[in-house]
């Protein structure tokens, strides 16, 4: 079964805006767990706009599940945080200073001596490592050669062509997915997957091994609850 895995970056939003802890995070974590999700994300940026590097020292002490943690390894600051914590899963994004949400994946190639580096540090400390990729099959080639456990493909353009046609939309990640497992490569996915894409994404992707999905979700949540959507994404993956 593919794994969902929420990511509470929007709930730490939230809470954000007003001070103070409402709602709390750490909480959130532990109801979100105890909903069915099969592990908690989140995506720390230096402004700390969202989730903050204390709140990842707190949920590492109650996660039952798996913990994913995202972010840019082009910054200091993130690798000491990586280093210390140290989740099931850390997710290196090329995301640039500022950027307000990932909109890329790595250039595995032109990048790749750099990618080694920094996967066989995080290998080192007994963590499994993913890269975020394109659904282009040269830089899954080139992901392979970096050392990694696994690719999450970023499906952003998957979703925005989806209600035009999804056949269309799906194929270059079924390519991907392909070439990924011929290579020894885990498959993730995620960004604006949703109620209504997911489902069709994951019978194209069979081995699909977790998506990650927050903002949807967490939208989704505000209307159906929290326990409720969390089912309903579920069902979409079995």
């Amino acid at each position: 079964m593919t794994k969902l895995s929420v990511n509470i970056n929007k709930i730490a939003t939230l809470r954000n805006s007003r001070g103070g802890n409402n709602p709390n995070v750490l909480k959130a974590a532990i109801d979100i767990q105890r909903f069915g999700a099969d592990g908690i994300t989140v995506h720390p940026r230096p402004d700390e706009r969202h989730i903050r590097y204390q709140d990842l020292r707190e949920i590492k002490k109650i996660i039952t599940t798996e913990f994913n943690i995202e972010g840019n390894c082009r910054e200091q600051s993130f690798i000491d945080l990586i280093l210390e914590v140290k989740p099931e899963q850390v997710t290196l994004v090329p995301d640039e200073l500022g950027q307000l949400t990932s909109d890329h994946g790595w250039d595995t190639h032109k990048h790749q001596a750099y990618l080694k580096e920094m996967i066989s540090i995080f290998k080192a400390a007994g963590m499994r490592v993913s890269i975020f990729v394109d659904p282009v099959l040269e830089m899954v080639e080139g992901a392979a050669k970096t050392g990694t456990d696994r690719i999450e493909l970023y499906t952003e353009a998957y979703a925005r062509s989806f209600n035009q046609n999804k056949e269309s939309a799906v194929k270059s990640y079924i390519e991907a997915a392909n070439k990924a497992i011929e290579l020894g490569l885990g498959i993730n996915a995620g960004h604006d997957l949703d109620l209504d894409n997911l489902k069709f994404f994951k019978t194209n992707l069979p081995h699909l091994d977790e998506v990650s999905i927050g903002h949807a979700l967490i939208c989704d949540a505000l209307y159906l609850g929290l326990e409720n959507t969390i089912q309903l994404y579920k069902r979409q993956l079995l």
